[in-house]
Parts: structure tokens; C-alpha cells; sequence
């Protein structure tokens, strides 16, 4: 039997990274339900929750490099693209049919494309959409040319993809100079979108989120170029941190880490003025926060141990329903748009009333279908594309 044809066992998972993971998932759901009353406005509670992506490409750098930098003598390309399309492929599946679902609650006039498609197209779209392939905007069938309308945070699984395929081609290849320079390159990429530097001609058309980094989830030049920037930094430079090995050791790793976590996710939006002349300000921070606040977060979270079984529990808790809640809350989002456009006069406390339970549902969800569904199909898909599986 050859070695490349049998699932390797998975490595002990770092219990902080995968709290921290569900850390800032649960504060992109919160996120998420404040903008549908906040939109893009500055005093948003959580106004810089959408970091939380930038912050995942971090972890996901970190992890595919202790996961498989040292298996390529037996694990084929092949082998590795089965393994990271077992971990990822049954939710993106799950998502986009809970997407579809509950396509038509999203109903309202911030989505006025919801009336007017046939149940036809929305099976259309959600086939398509399971290949991950971006829907082209001619299809489009809620009105913010996602790439996924479905399930609109699927974007970021989109370039996450294009992440692992770009390491078993040619970034695993890489000496540690050699990621080093390509860190240095993309770190100036994202001070160039941060600072909204546009060499490119492109961002002109995204001027409405200009000196942030909001963006990714169209085909369109302008989301292209912010989609890639977001990606390679981050991706690069947790890879970096996995090979160089020089991890950073905290007493109560967990809760410090989670602690700066809630902090740069909550931070104010900068620069708002008068005719907000120095918006700026808010491209520096977010610049900061990618470049060395969440590298320094995920080196610390990894180097730090869980101690006592409460924050073990925590950790556990967190990281397995971290994938599944990001995956699967927006459906839910789209919900909660349209029963705030049709109930604008209810009494403040039915709104938060609302929010609460769709957190708590967002929560039950997430946790129903990472036991119920996607731990049972990825065991099963291991038998099935696998020789032998891990025991």
C-alpha cells in the first residue's frame, strides 16, 4: 500500500488557536447582526469585526504549515487537496443549502432580486455554488454581486481555497528567505490598500470603503485586488511563523489573546472628523492590526498552553463550532435584515429581543450541524477517498 494512499493521522491541534478561531467568529456573527442597524456607519459597536477574516487567513497560514510542511515524503498533491476538501468541502455544501433554505425569509427592499427569481434559479445557483466556483454577476439573485448569494461569507473559503492550492503547487517549495521576501512584498501591498494608494486604477470604485480593508466577495477588478491583498499577507506570514518556530509563551494565553482579540475588533473607526479629512488614520490601523497585531496574537496563542479543565472545555467548545458558525449565520443575517425592514416601529426591546435569539440560533445551529453532519460526512468521505483512515 502506498504511503500517499493512506489518511494520515492529524497532528495534536493547537486547543488556543482553535478557541481564538471561535473567538472571533462569535464577534463576526455580533458584527454582523449590529450592521444590519449600523450598515457601514462609524459608531458601529463592533466596527472592525470584518478584521476577523484577515485574522483567519493568519491562523490558516499557521496551521497548514505545522499541519503538512513535513509530510510531503508521504503525502502526495493529490493526497493533500482530498484531506483540506474533507475538512472544508461538507460545510461549504451545508452553508449554501441552508443559503438556499432560507433564501426567500431574506425578502425585503434591501434585496429586491429575492421577488422576482423562480425557485429554479435559486437550485441553479446553489449547485453551482457548491463547486465554489464564483458566481458570475449575471446571475446574480440578491442584489450585492456576491460571489455566493447564497451564503455570502463563502467568499473568504473562496481565496482560502486558492490559498491551499497555491501552497501544494509552489509556496511549500519555498525556503524561509524566499517566503520572507514574498512576506515584505505583500506586507506593502496591504499598506498600499490600507492607505488607499491606488497604483492599480481600480479602487476609485470602492470609494465608499476606502482606507479599509472591507472587500473580497466579487469578481469586480477593485474586489479582486482587495480579495488577494487580504490573503497573501496573512496566509504568507503565518506559514513564516510555523517554519521559523519562534513562539511566544502567556501565562493565561487564552484569555490575553482573546482579550486583544475583543479590543482591535472594537476599536473606534479612525479619522472621523467633520468632513472626515483624516480617515487615514484608519487605513494606518488597519495596517497595524494585519501586518503585526494578529501575527502576534496567533505566535502567542501557539506558544501558550491551556491550563484547567473549564478553559479546556471553552477552547473545545469554541473550536469546533468556529468553521460552522462563520459558514453557516449569514442565511440567518438575511432573516433578520428583512424582519427589521418590515417591523421598523417595534419597541427597541423586540429588536434586541430578536438579535439575541438569532446569536443563540446562529450558535445551535452551528453546533447541530458540526455533530449531526459535518464530523459523520468527513469520517465517511475518509473511508471513501482514503485506503485507510485514521483510527
Amino acid at each position: 500500500m502506498r504511503k500517499n494512499n493512506v489518511y494520515l493521522a492529524s497532528k495534536p491541534r493547537y486547543e488556543i488557536l482553535d478557541g481564538l478561531r471561535g473567538v472571533a467568529a462569535m464577534l463576526v456573527v455580533a458584527y454582523h447582526l449590529f450592521e444590519t442597524y449600523y450598515g457601514g456607519k462609524p459608531d458601529q459597536p463592533i466596527n472592525h469585526g470584518y478584521l476577523a477574516v484577515d485574522f483567519f487567513f493568519v491562523l490558516s497560514g499557521f496551521v497548514i504549515g505545522y499541519a503538512y510542511d513535513d509530510r510531503w515524503d508521504k503525502m502526495s498533491t493529490w493526497s493533500f487537496f482530498k484531506r483540506r476538501l474533507i475538512r472544508l468541502h461538507p460545510m461549504v455544501i451545508f452553508g449554501t443549502l441552508f443559503g438556499a433554505l432560507m433564501f426567500y425569509f431574506g425578502s425585503c427592499g434591501e434585496f429586491p432580486l429575492i421577488n422576482q427569481t423562480p425557485w429554479y434559479m435559486v437550485l441553479l445557483v446553489m449547485f453551482w455554488c457548491f463547486t465554489m466556483i464564483p458566481l458570475p454577476n449575471t446571475m446574480d439573485i440578491r442584489g450585492w454581486a456576491e460571489t455566493n448569494p447564497l451564503n455570502g461569507p463563502a467568499w473568504s473559503l473562496q481565496w482560502e481555497y486558492i490559498a491551499n492550492i497555491l501552497y501544494a503547487l509552489v509556496i511549500r517549495r519555498l525556503s524561509k528567505v524566499a517566503l520572507g521576501i514574498c512576506v515584505a512584498i505583500f506586507a506593502v501591498m496591504t499598506i498600499i490598500l490600507c492607505l488607499n494608494i491606488d497604483v492599480t486604477g481600480f479602487l476609485e470604485e470602492r470609494n465608499w470603503a476606502s482606507y479599509t480593508v472591507v472587500g473580497g466577495w466579487s469578481t469586480t477588478p477593485d474586489q479582486l485586488q482587495v480579495g488577494l491583498t487580504r490573503l497573501l499577507y496573512p496566509f504568507f506570514c503565518g506559514l513564516l511563523i510555523s517554519r521559523i518556530g519562534k513562539l511566544i509563551k502567556v501565562k493565561a494565553g487564552f484569555w490575553w489573546c482573546s482579550l486583544m482579540i475583543i479590543i482591535l475588533f472594537c476599536m473606534p473607526w479612525m479619522g472621523i472628523g467633520t468632513e472626515g479629512e483624516a480617515r487615514w488614520t484608519n487605513g494606518l490601523y488597519e495596517a497595524v492590526c494585519i501586518l503585526v497585531c494578529f501575527p502576534l496574537i496567533v505566535a502567542m496563542g501557539a506558544g501558550s498552553s491551556v491550563t484547567g479543565s473549564k478553559s479546556s472545555a471553552i477552547n473545545k467548545f469554541l473550536g469546533e463550532i468556529s468553521y460552522p458558525i462563520y459558514i453557516t449565520h449569514y442565511p440567518l443575517i438575511y432573516m433578520q435584515m428583512s424582519w427589521v425592514d418590515s417591523h421598523k416601529d417595534a419597541p427597541l426591546g423586540t429588536h434586541i429581543f430578536i438579535a439575541v435569539c438569532i446569536f443563540v440560533l446562529a450558535i445551535l445551529v452551528a453546533y447541530g450541524a458540526y455533530h449531526l453532519y459535518d464530523l459523520p460526512v468527513r469520517e465517511w468521505l475518509k473511508h471513501k477517498l482514503f485506503k485507510s483512515a485514521a483510527k
